[in-house]
């Protein structure tokens, strides 16, 4: 007999885990998530998950501790009532961006975040657009780094743009642009900026032709907005004619909105990995909904089928708007 299926909300992003399980037809669990006066975190399953397929539903993103510590804590409550398998579904992954040792006496904190995943009791972990591919590997437990290519698309085709670049605002970010530009048919440019030793000075390069061209910035996070600003003015000084941006995740700190509403950006497109507040849904800001390809990804791991029609699918769909 096929196990139940089980999907519950962490507090980080719960609009979305309502919406995955509209969709999939599948009343959300109840649980019980309280913070007590010295910032002690609590969580309590309000029902049996004995023997079920769960799914917690749960960025780690700002606050990034509280988040971790909560999905922690409701995996450890699900690890002592007997399901039969626990899935985290982390659509923004905190602490990834820390995936390597630059200095002496440096953590790899994204493998110790792994880690402390894997020692809750997580079977199995969803991500999207990890910073890097490699930090799948941090897991020793099947991981998934799903793609947002396919919504990228779409999102472009609707527009109808013309002349359009696809650009690196990094050297770091050329596999992640050239990826969607290949999709898309398209030609790609990268920023190359060179400091001096002193922070002084400062050489813009930009490799590729962008004059008079629609570019679009492509990154996979955009925190303080300072690196995908700067790049946008680069842009213009190297005669673009509209510029925009597509980052997956959405943290928006410190001056990020002040920034993007000061550049010369047409329009910022994210996604919900990150529950994005009020006060941050200026206009210059448009929202890809990933709730259907995540609940499609959850019913095809509860299932056990592939992913890749769905993708293929999508792929023929966007191909036919071209």
């Amino acid at each position: 007999m096929k196990e139940q299926m089980k999907i519950i909300a962490g507090s980080a992003n719960y609009p979305l885990a309502e919406e995955v399980a509209r969709y999939l037809k599948a009343p959300l669990t109840p649980t019980e998530v309280k913070r007590f006066s010295d910032g002690e975190i609590y969580a309590r399953i309000l029902e049996s998950v004995r023997g079920c397929d769960v799914f917690v539903i749960q960025p780690t993103s700002p606050d990034v501790n509280a988040n971790l510590m909560e999905l922690l804590l409701t995996v450890d409550a699900l690890k002592r009532s007997s399901p039969a398998r626990i899935t985290a579904v982390i659509p923004y992954f905190g602490y990834q961006r820390q995936d390597r040792k630059a200095k002496p006496r440096e953590p790899i904190s994204a493998k110790v975040v792994a880690k402390m995943i894997e020692a809750a009791g997580v079977d199995i972990v969803m991500a999207f657009d990890m910073h890097v591919p490699q930090v799948q590997g941090f897991f020793d437990i099947p991981s998934d780094n799903l793609d947002v290519i396919p919504l990228y698309v779409e999102a472009i085709l609707k527009k109808k743009l013309k002349d359009v670049v696809f650009v690196a605002p990094d050297i770091g970010g050329v596999a992640r642009t050239r990826t969607l530009a290949k999709v898309m048919d398209a030609p790609i440019a990268i920023i190359d900026k060179r400091r001096s030793e002193q922070g002084v000075a400062t050489a813009e390069h930009v490799i590729g032709d962008v004059k008079s061209k629609t570019c679009i910035l492509v990154d996979d996070i955009i925190d303080t907005a300072g690196t995908i600003t700067e790049a946008a003015s680069i842009l213009v000084r190297h005669g673009a004619k509209d510029i925009y941006v597509m980052a997956t995740h959405a943290i928006l700190s410190g001056l990020a909105i002040q920034r993007l509403q000061e550049a010369p950006i047409t329009e910022l497109i994210t996604t919900n990995t990150i529950l994005l507040p009020k006060e941050k849904r200026i206009s210059k800001i448009s929202v890809i909904n990933i709730a259907p390809l995540l609940a499609e990804t959850i019913k095809r791991q509860h299932e056990g089928t592939s992913m890749g029609h769905v993708y293929e699918e999508l792929h023929k769909k966007n191909m036919r708007k071209k």
